[in-house]
Parts: C-alpha cells; sequence; structure tokens
C-alpha cells in the first residue's frame, strides 16, 4: 500500500468500533464455484510463496531497482509454470515502463560552511526537493520563536523545535523519522516571509537518532510515469501540490513575500557550534532528472465462451515494496510481506484455481510494478492497457490482506463517492458470506477517513476512467511500512480465506452474463 503519514491508532480506533456483518445476494443467484478450484487454493502454497517473495533474499523489491526485477521475473516464472499464459510486450509477461525520477543532486549541489565543504547526507540533508541558492552571514536565532529578529539575506541557524502535535508511536518507519519530519515542518514554518538567505536546522536529540534514515529516503526524490492514467482529479492534484512530479515550489524565500526560505537544511546535533563559528555558509542546491525502469507483470486464463471470452476480469496487485534502507532494530530490509506479497501470492492461487477450471469470461493477472512510488505501473497499465479498456469488466484489487483481527476486513468501493459499482459490490458481498464470511468494515473507505485509504492503491486508475473497481484489505497494523513487516507475521488462515474471497468474486464476474455495469450519475471526487 502506498505511504503516506498514517493516524494509524485513530484509523485502527475507527476500525474496530465498525465493524458490521455483511448483507449479500440471496443464495444462488450466482454461478457456484467448482469444488475443484476452490480446493486449489491451498494454505501450504500461500505460505510457501510469500516467504519466497518477502524474504530477505528479495531485499524489499524496491522499485526502479535490480531487487524489484528479481521479485517480478520471479512472479512471471510462477504464473509460467502454473499455466497462465503471458500477456504482455511481445507474447512476454512484461510490459516495461519508465519512471521519470527527481532528486537532488549530489554532483551538482554543494554546501559550505566556513569555506569547508560539507559531505550531502552525511553531514547535511536538503529537506525539499527543489532547486535554490542561499548564502550569507551565520546569525543564531536560538529558536527561532522570536519574529523580530532580523533574518534578511542572512543564514539562520536554528534550533529544533519540537512537533505541534504528539507524534504517534506506531505507524510508517520509525517515530523517530515521523517525528523529525514533523519537527522540520514546524520548524521552518517560523521563517515563512521573513528573507531568510537559508536556514539550518540542528536536529534534537529525537530527530538526530532519524538522521540517517532521513537522508536515506530524502535523497531518493520523487517519482512520477510520463503518459499515466490520473490518480487524482486535476484540481486536487494542483491542490496537493502536485506530488511526485518534482515541481520547484519554495524557490524566491528571500523576498520576503510570504514563501519558505530556498535552501532548508537539516544539520547533525553535534554541529552547532561549528555553524556558529563559522561566519558564513553558501549552499546551491541543484535538482537532477533521469528514467529508470520499472514493470508491469501480466499473465492471462482465456475463458471458455466464444462470446464471452474476450471481456476480461483484472486482478491486481503490486510486487514493489521499499527495499533495503536504514538499520532499525538489526534490520534494514522492509520485507512488505503483507503489502503487497500477501495479495500477489493470493493471485497466484487464485490462478491456480482457475487454471483448473476456467470462466466463461478470460482472467487478466496484473502485478503493477511502483506503487509504493505512487501507483505508477496501473496508472500506466490504465492508459495502456494490454486489452482494450472497455474490455476490462471488473478491477478486483487487493492491498494487504493478511493481518489484523481473524474476522474483520474491508472493501474499498463499497459506498459513495468510491462505489462505482453496485452490480460489483453484490458481487462480493455474496461471494464473502459464501467464502471468509468477514464482518466488514465501512470506516476505511468513507472519504472522510484520515488515512485516504481508498487512494492508496492500485485501483484508483481504473476507477477513475470508469472500470467496476474495488480494493480489498484487512487494513492498517503497526508493522506497516517498517522492517517489521515480515512473512512470519501474516495470518495464514486468514490469508486463505481472504484469497477464496477474491476468487470467488472474480468466479462470479467471469461468468454472470451481464457483465456489471457503472452506476448512473458515478464521479469519483472527494
Amino acid at each position: 500500500m502506498m505511504r503516506l503519514t498514517p493516524l494509524l491508532l485513530l484509523g485502527v480506533s475507527l476500525s474496530l468500533a465498525a465493524q458490521r456483518p455483511a448483507k449479500s445476494a440471496a443464495p444462488g443467484k450466482y454461478p457456484a464455484a467448482p469444488a475443484a478450484a476452490m480446493a486449489a487454493i491451498k494454505e501450504a502454497d500461500l505460505k510457501r510463496d510469500l516467504y519466497a517473495m518477502a524474504g530477505d533474499a528479495m531485499r524489499g523489491r524496491e522499485a526502479g531497482s535490480l531487487d524489484e526485477m528479481r521479485a517480478s521475473i520471479w512472479v512471471a516464472e510462477q504464473l509460467r509454470t502454473i499455466g497462465v499464459k503471458p500477456a504482455g510486450d511481445d507474447g512476454t509477461y512484461f510490459q516495461w515502463w519508465n519512471m521519470r525520477r527527481t532528486r537532488v543532486s549530489t554532483a551538482a549541489s554543494s554546501v559550505k560552511s566556513g569555506g569547508k565543504t560539507l559531505e550531502l547526507w552525511k553531514d547535511v540533508v536538503p529537506t525539499g526537493n527543489a532547486e535554490g541558492d542561499g548564502a550569507g552571514p551565520v546569525l543564531f536565532v536560538g529558536d527561532g520563536g522570536d519574529s523580530t529578529v532580523d533574518v534578511r539575506g542572512k543564514v539562520a541557524v536554528v534550533t529544533m523545535s519540537a512537533p505541534p502535535r504528539p507524534v504517534l508511536q506506531e505507524g510508517t518507519n520509525t517515530y523517530e523519522y515521523r517525528y523529525a519530519t514533523s519537527a522540520i515542518q514546524a520548524t521552518t514554518a517560523k521563517f515563512r516571509g521573513r528573507g531568510a538567505a537559508a536556514v539550518i536546522i540542528i536536529a534534537d536529540s529525537t530527530a538526530d537518532i532519524a538522521f540517517d534514515g532521513y537522508a536515506a529516503i530524502r535523497s531518493r526524490g520523487t517519482y512520477d510515469v510520463e503518459g499515466g492514467a490520473p490518480r487524482f482529479a486535476p484540481a486536487a492534484a494542483g491542490a496537493a501540490g502536485a506530488a511526485g512530479t518534482g515541481g520547484r515550489g519554495g524557490a524566491g524565500g528571500a523576498n520576503g513575500s510570504g514563501a519558505m526560505p530556498a535552501v532548508v537544511l537539516l544539520a547533525r546535533r553535534n554541529a552547532l557550534n561549528s555553524y556558529k563559528n563559522a561566519g558564513t555558509v553558501e549552499a546551491h542546491i541543484r535538482i537532477e532528472r533521469f528514467d529508470s525502469p520499472s514493470v508491469n507483470i501480466v499473465g492471462v486464463i482465456k475463458g471458455t465462451d466464444p462470446k464471452l471470452r474476450d471481456e476480461y476480469v483484472l486482478y491486481s496487485s503490486h510486487q514493489d515494496h521499499d527495499g533495503v534502507r536504514f538499520e532499525t532494530h538489526g534490520d534494514s530490509i522492509w520485507n512488505g510481506a503483507d503489502d503487497n506479497a500477501s495479495v500477489s501470492v493470493a493471485l497466484l492461487a487464485t490462478a491456480r484455481a482457475f487454471v483448473k477450471n476456467p470462466g466463461k469470461r478470460s482472467v487478466l493477472f496484473v502485478y503493477h510494478g511502483a506503487e509504493e512510488r505512487g501507483l505508477l505501473g496501473s496508472r500506466y497499465h490504465a492508459a495502456h492497457p494490454v486489452v482494450p479498456l472497455q474490455q476490462i469488466v471488473a478491477v478486483l484489487n487487493g492491498d494487504m490482506i493478511g493481518r489484523n483481527n481473524p474476522d474483520s476486513a474491508s472493501i474499498l468501493g463499497i459506498q459513495p463517492p468510491h462505489k462505482n459499482s453496485s452490480e460489483l459490490v453484490d458481487m462480493a458481498l455474496a461471494a464473502n458470506n459464501m467464502t471468509g464470511k468477514f464482518k466488514l468494515d465501512s470506516i476505511w473507505d468513507r472519504p472522510t477517513h484520515p488515512e485516504g485509504w481508498y487512494f492508496r492503491s492500485d485501483h484508483v486508475p481504473y476507477a477513475r476512467l470508469n472500470v467496476p473497481a474495488i480494493e480489498y484489505s484487512t487494513n492498517l497494523h503497526p508493522d506497516y511500512h517498517t522492517v517489521r513487516d515480515e512473512p512470519s507475521r501474516i495470518d495464514y488462515a486468514k490469508l486463505t480465506r481472504m484469497t477464496q474471497w477474491m476468487y470467488l468474486t472474480g468466479w462470479y464476474v467471469a461468468n454472470v452474463p451481464k457483465r456489471p455495469g457503472i452506476d448512473p450519475g458515478f464521479k469519483l471526487e472527494r
């Protein structure tokens, strides 16, 4: 699941308060699944595959890296072994595309303090991802709370201010990293419109622990895909600052017009005195943009009905996660067992079921690359589908389906404004009643939910293009986007039931006479 800053404890408490039994269609409304196909979904297979895909040997499957390629080849080989036919480029399982990466250039950027060259990412870390220049005499301003101090044309050295609100102990990355990010924002805000040439924030004891991790993450920059379908409506994307596009923003802080300083740097705690005595600081931050490959893995099981086999049920997952990062508690591999190896292996089990008994419609399996970098693979495939988009009758996406209470789960796309197909939702509810019998939590699908959960996975580009789409999830947990998301923490019995649920929904879609329709007036806006 794509990383945003989560309000984890609030979301979990809302989730527990909102569990409710599912209502479903009357028995017999949809075609029963063949027993042999259902029996092909085995807990032992899921566990074996997940340990392989989310083991340390895959090194966290970071998008744009050889590790993502290794995992992608592994997935393609599993599909081939199962009997799924290739549906990617040139008779292969692969649909190739490029990520556009924007990051601070280590080679072209420079920071000097008192004439001494500092090492980027080791001594100082640019807190933004935009070009800027800042030079001038150093002025130590304490915690920056005295707004009457004239910092115009100067490099303000400031001790870090604590975040204005308490930082949750559990959530994305480490507590110290999230603390540092919030504290940097709070400290930088004190210099809005004051005309400082640059700002150097001295880490406090907590942020100092996060320094190397903060540097590792900031050095990666931002990502986008050219020619991809939109994730957000244009107005929403503009309001959000077009995150991931590498926009400049923040330049020109020295004009005192209300903008932030052009250059803001994080420095280590023990460097305070050296900056106080430096006399001058000079910083030049430059950006570099380049393309790096990522890939979607696509396979197909053809349908049996001559009239319906040119329509497709699309099962969706993403194979990437966060890769090898900084060390936390003796571990540096973000394995992504729940996010999203859980769904990736569920699709393999689903493929075994459909190979055993194909449906009338064809089934397309799409593993989207670089979901964690901004839904890039699904945005690309939705805009460049391997089959005509109008022939995709439904998207069944999953993201994180192996954790939390054994009897709870969520469907996203089950209520307005996210609900785009009542007929598809009805099939999913009926399938749940026949398989997992999960108590369905609707809170996570609401547009008011603080996590914005609906917009954080690969069904979104398809839904925005009016393809019936839902997402299966068992929601956030304290190990989300941490090194603790390991195969040993997965509830494999629950994962098996979730897989059966996803499979049976797709079986219904693949075999009903009429494809699920889009609800009248559907418009995916917040």
